[in-house]
């Protein structure tokens, strides 16, 4: 099947869909490590009232300020642009809340690069960043929401990881809150144009009626059928961006790697069938991937925070002689092409590849809010 570039705009996001609670007003939740705002907008998009965010990335933070809250008159974030390893959660408590309003949802997703399931043997085992998934819940403590919500990498379930999740959830059971059994969804199953698998860690406090089955139920599939939609593809990612769109940018290559990326068959040809043979493929010919180009039949790849790279995976245009761009990127991220990534290339790449995909974010807290509604 042939592949043309499409002037289609990419496909709409849903609109609005308040949730309320049960005195009819908005469900309120803070956002830790928000970066970009991938979780952020997909409360916002189902009604959902996020009343702080905390991230310390300044690109992201001047990001999350353009998109969530320059403008706005309703339920604004307050961004707290600090380490939240310096910032005491109190002062979200005495400063947000100050209304007694009570906190509903905790969301976060703390960096995952320990528990990444590309570290081999025991890297990453003892990376420092593991342990901020207990600076999080050091914010829990404190906000005692209803249910928090903190998503990873399936590598923080592996073995090797185990004392990091059997200490959060010891802290859990300590502060009156239940872990629930993990959930690893897979992007494709949810309308996300990516294969992308994360882990959803949902904890509910003592007296709260919560399911043990809370995970949402899948809207799409590889074939179409039984009420599910056929997974989308990555073409959706290539149609014509919107004019002075500023990420529409990708990187600018060398004469050598263009021709390279020439010869590489179109519509997800690989480097392999390129020609390009390095020194080092005598001994290892692994990270295949690299240099590929992106099939548009096909869910794009994971997008990583150097998704605009093809050095660093399957990051190649379908049919042009370069990388993709940083719109592309998002929008195999489910983010509207309304939504502008500050910073240059990648810093915007960064953002992009560490954000909560926005459809995947919304099935979630869908289902998360109905049981709390």
């Amino acid at each position: 099947m042939a592949y043309r570039e499409s002037a289609r705009a990419a496909e709409p996001v849903a609109r609005m869909n308040d949730l309320p609670d049960e005195d009819g007003k908005p469900l309120t939740c803070v956002d830790l490590f928000s970066g970009a705002g991938g979780f952020s907008l997909a409360a916002r998009q189902l009604g959902l009232h996020v009343r702080a965010a905390v991230e310390s990335d300044p690109w992201a933070c001047k990001t999350y300020h353009r998109n969530l809250i320059k403008g706005r008159r309703n339920l604004v974030p307050k961004l707290y642009e600090e380490d939240i390893q310096e910032l005491d959660p109190k002062n979200i408590l005495e400063e947000v809340f100050s209304d007694g309003a009570e906190c509903d949802l905790v969301l976060g997703g703390p960096p995952c690069q320990g528990f990444s399931v590309h570290r081999i043997n025991d890297a990453g085992k003892d990376d420092e960043r593991n342990g901020l998934i207990h600076r999080y819940f050091d914010y829990v403590r404190v906000l005692r929401p209803k249910v928090f919500v903190m998503e990873n990498v399936p590598g923080i379930l592996w073995p090797r990881h185990s004392e990091y999740l059997d200490a959060f959830k010891r802290e859990a059971l300590l502060a009156d809150y239940a872990v629930l059994d993990a959930a690893v969804l897979d992007a494709r199953d949810y309308g996300v144009p990516q294969k992308r698998k994360r882990v959803f860690i949902v904890g509910v406090r003592e007296g709260v009626s919560f399911p043990l089955a809370w995970s949402p139920p899948a809207t799409h599939s590889k074939a179409a059928g039984k009420g599910l939609k056929a997974w989308s593809c990555a073409s959706v990612a290539f149609c014509r961006a919107p004019k002075g769109d500023s990420n529409n940018k990708h990187m600018q290559h060398s004469a050598d790697l263009v021709a390279i990326f020439e010869a590489t068959p179109k519509n997800g040809g690989s480097r392999s069938q390129s020609g390009r043979r390095l020194p080092c493929h005598e001994e290892h010919d692994g990270h295949k991937d690299v240099y590929g180009r992106i099939d548009p039949r096909k869910p794009g790849p994971t997008m990583t925070t150097a998704c605009v790279n093809p050095s660093k995976g399957r990051f190649v245009h379908p049919t042009q002689n370069h990388g993709i761009t940083v719109r592309q990127a998002a929008r195999l991220q489910s983010f509207p092409d309304s939504y502008v990534f500050e910073g240059g290339l990648m810093a915007a790449a960064k953002q992009v590849g560490n954000a909560v995909p926005v459809l995947l974010g919304k099935a979630v807290l869908r289902a998360v809010s109905r049981h709390l509604s």
